[in-house]
């Protein structure tokens, strides 16, 4: 074994559980003790004050100078009295991480003393060095000048002794620089939009949110085995590795007891989060070994996004004092199930109503199906945003692999709502209903909690499921920010809202009953909308076949499906919404393309590193073993390569031992042991396997070489998902036929066997 092997095993066998001991008392006494939430607000803000700052998070009102002013000085009094020192503009930029710059309260004065200072002025704007972060043209690199906005709606909280404030950041002309900012902006026109709506059927009805609620799937690692191996250190997956005997396939790790040392590390993050408000509340094996998930309850999408970013952050700082490492991204195994991160989504009134949740009565069922059909249709007519917005170098890797949706977007809904939609088709035409089938219609779609009651379990297969109250997005990778799902989807639905209330009042003016209108419409979207609906299995390859007599697009390439932003058409309805202009758009496909090239790229570099370095070399030096020992047979009389080399070409065989045996006893010579043929055989195989990594490695690196004289960012991105990312999986055959090749003692890199049942 490799030294660097057997001193990372080592380290691991030698760990027990790391106990922290958890916060004293209940959950609930310490919950949220690091956010200036509510309660804190209401605590440290004056009456009048507490009222502007409510006013902003649930209006979007401004807030004045001298009110922020008054905020800062509450802030920073809640947080110096929490062990507070810095304060930072917690933000989101294009790179799919957050970002901060600390500074710190205290500010000198006269006498060589200090006091503590924190200003209207620093809680609403800074103007943090902007060149390093991915801008995509909207502004030159010697241009440094960004600007972070304070987001009232997203509470501030503590993180070790600095207070967090969670910003938009945008550029010196005002484009957005971040997620954040277009996903305020989704959400805003989702909200005016779905109220008009809305107010169809309830007058008192004058806010709608978007809810989220997230699952994140990830792998824990141990820091040493982590660490010996580079693929894992530099790229977050193993371009090399041989399945394990036993992985996933008896299915005994789902749902099972949890191990004790990753027990101990999940309890401690979870109490991390509860300090921040975060409710986490479930937590359970996934499919493959070593992996694991957590969700938290539903909150406002804006909140849960800054949450889940808060989360990743967490994780892997915890890992570490555990001595484990995170695992985010979407396939760091092959072979095993890859991770995502499911968005369940809806929609909900400041009355309490979930949109999507079937009501009580026919009319709160056809404001749910309204909403319901409605997002159906925004589906369907950008199922290519729909891909485009969970696109990703490792998420290529994911979808479709047999474990997670395809990357044909397609709806499921389920074999009961699909019986109702296709009675409203079939009853619901043109020109006015009679009395009998009004009254029809409306007992069939009264019946709908009823069907669903027993009939809302979810279609694991499909990339994006309704599961009785809620649309499932599942196709999100586990690595990606929720935001750029979250505007898409934000956008497309508020654009089809809008243009539903559009074509209902259409009709109600010629003289047709509001709710006849509004079935008419429904019939009308049910009926262009159905290409997209699919209840069986889309892991299928049937469905592929199906799909595609359909029209519907498979894009499996991040570089093809990204052109989905600047189709004109998807400009127009961005621009139409107000949640991204052109210039934005065409620069956040520019970044998306430029992390995919990197990324691609960073893991070319990696896989010629290794080969060349370590496994070649460690191949070559097994392959000399076998050569002296081969020798030494010659050298005791136990092997005679001449009659060996006559009885191959005469049995014409490739040198099995079997046919080889035969020819030679037939010429009177029989070996004393199968020994000698087995270890030629080894040795012509590891040179065979070594000469075609030599030459596939070669040419990889000569296709990133061509990739990189390209000047065009798109050109670029596509020669490296065409031309040097197929040889991956070529370089990959051959390096993991030579780990079971070659002898374990000498194999350089941890096995699957030791990354994943290593407790």
């Amino acid at each position: 074994m490799s030294s660097q092997r057997f001193n990372a095993l080592e380290k691991v066998l030698s760990r027990s559980p790391i106990i922290v001991d958890p916060p004293s008392g209940k959950v609930s006494d310490f919950y949220g003790e690091s956010v200036f939430n509510d309660t804190a607000m209401q605590e440290y803000l004056s009456e009048d004050v507490y009222e502007i700052v409510k006013g902003a998070i649930d209006k979007g009102t401004k807030i004045q100078r001298s009110v922020a002013d008054q905020i800062a000085a509450s802030m920073k009094a809640w947080s110096i009295s929490k062990g507070a020192t810095h304060y930072t503009h917690w933000f989101l930029p294009l790179t799919g991480l957050t970002a901060e710059k600390h500074d710190a309260f205290v500010s000198p004065i006269q006498g060589g003393k200090a006091m503590e200072k924190f200003e209207g002025d620093q809680l609403v704007q800074q103007e943090p060095d902007a060149s390093s972060f991915p801008s995509g043209g909207i502004r030159n690199t010697f241009e440094a000048r960004g600007y972070t906005a304070w987001d009232p709606s997203s509470p501030a909280f503590i993180i070790g002794k600095t207070l967090c404030i969670p910003t938009i950041f945008v550029s010196y002309t005002g484009e957005a620089l971040d997620y954040k900012a277009p996903l305020l902006r989704a959400l805003s026109a989702l909200d005016k939009a779905a109220v008009e709506v809305c107010r169809y059927f309830d007058k008192n009805v004058n806010k709608v949110i978007a809810t989220l609620g997230w699952e994140q799937e990830y792998f824990l690692i141990d820091s040493a085995l982590f660490n010996a191996r580079p693929d894992l250190v530099l790229t977050g997956r193993t371009v090399f590795g041989l399945s394990s005997s036993k992985d996933q396939q008896l299915d005994d790790h789902y749902f099972g007891s949890i191990p004790e040392r990753a027990g101990a590390y999940i309890r401690d993050f979870e109490n991390e989060m509860f300090k921040l408000g975060v409710p986490v509340t479930t937590r359970h094996n996934e499919v493959a070994p070593n992996q694991f998930e957590c969700a938290p309850v539903y909150e406002e999408a804006n909140l849960s996004v800054d949450h889940n970013q808060l989360l990743m952050d967490v994780m892997e700082k915890v890992a570490r004092r555990h001595n484990f490492r995170v695992l985010m991204h979407e396939k760091p195994f092959a072979g095993i199930n890859g991770s995502g991160k499911h968005n369940n989504w809806a929609m909900a009134t400041n009355t309490g109503v979930n949109l999507l949740q079937p009501g009580k009565n026919p009319k709160a069922n056809l404001q749910f199906l309204t909403f319901f059909i409605n997002t159906i249709k925004a589906v369907s007519d950008h199922s290519d945003l729909m891909r485009a917005a969970i696109a990703s170098a490792g998420n290529d890797f994911r979808l479709g692999a047999n474990e997670a949706p395809p990357a044909i977007i397609s709806v499921f809904i389920g074999e009961q709502l699909t019986a109702v939609l296709d009675e409203i088709e079939k009853k619901v035409k043109k020109g006015k209903m009679t009395p009998d089938e009004k009254t029809e219609l409306k007992l069939g779609i009264g019946k709908i909690p009823e069907i669903l009651l027993d009939n809302t379990d979810r279609n694991r297969t499909s990339p994006f499921a309704f599961t009785g109250n809620k649309f499932e997005f599942r196709a999100v990778g586990s690595s990606a920010n929720c935001a750029s799902a979250m505007i898409v989807i934000n956008t497309i639905v508020a654009n089809q809202l809008v243009e539903f209330k559009k074509d209902t009042d259409k009709i109600i003016n010629t003289g047709v009953k509001k709710d006849e209108a509004i079935f008419q419409v429904l019939r009308d979207y049910i009926i262009s909308s159905k290409k997209i609906r699919f209840e069986g299995n889309n892991y299928g390859e049937e469905w592929v076949k199906e799909a595609e007599k359909r029209g519907l697009s498979n894009i499996v390439s991040t570089p093809v499906a990204l052109e989905a932003f600047t189709a004109k058409k998807n400009i127009d309805l961005f621009g139409k919404v107000g949640v991204l202009n052109e210039r934005e758009l065409y620069a956040r496909r520019e970044i998306k393309l430029e992390n995919y090239t990197m990324k691609v790229q960073i893991e070319s570099r990696v896989i010629a590193d290794i080969a060349y370095n370590q496994i070649i070399p460690t191949a070559i030096k097994y392959q000399n073993i076998l050569i002296e020992n081969v020798k030494g047979l010659k050298e005791l009389g136990l092997l005679n390569i001449e009659k060996m080399e006559t009885a191959k070409a005469i049995s014409g065989s490739s040198g099995s031992v079997d046919a080889l045996e035969k020819v030679v006893t037939a010429n009177g010579h029989v070996p004393d042991s199968d020994t000698a043929f087995t270890q030629l055989d080894t040795i012509d195989s590891i040179s065979k396997h070594i000469a075609a990594i030599k030459s596939f490695t070669d040419n990889m690196i000569e296709e990133r070489k061509i990739a990189n004289a390209l000047e065009d960012v798109r050109d670029m991105s596509m020669a490296y998902s065409d031309n040097v990312r197929p040889y991956f999986d070529k370089i990959r055959y051959h390096v993991d036929k030579l780990e079971l090749i070659v002898d374990n003692q000498l194999w350089p890199l941890p096995k699957y066997r030791e990354l994943l049942f290593t407790r």
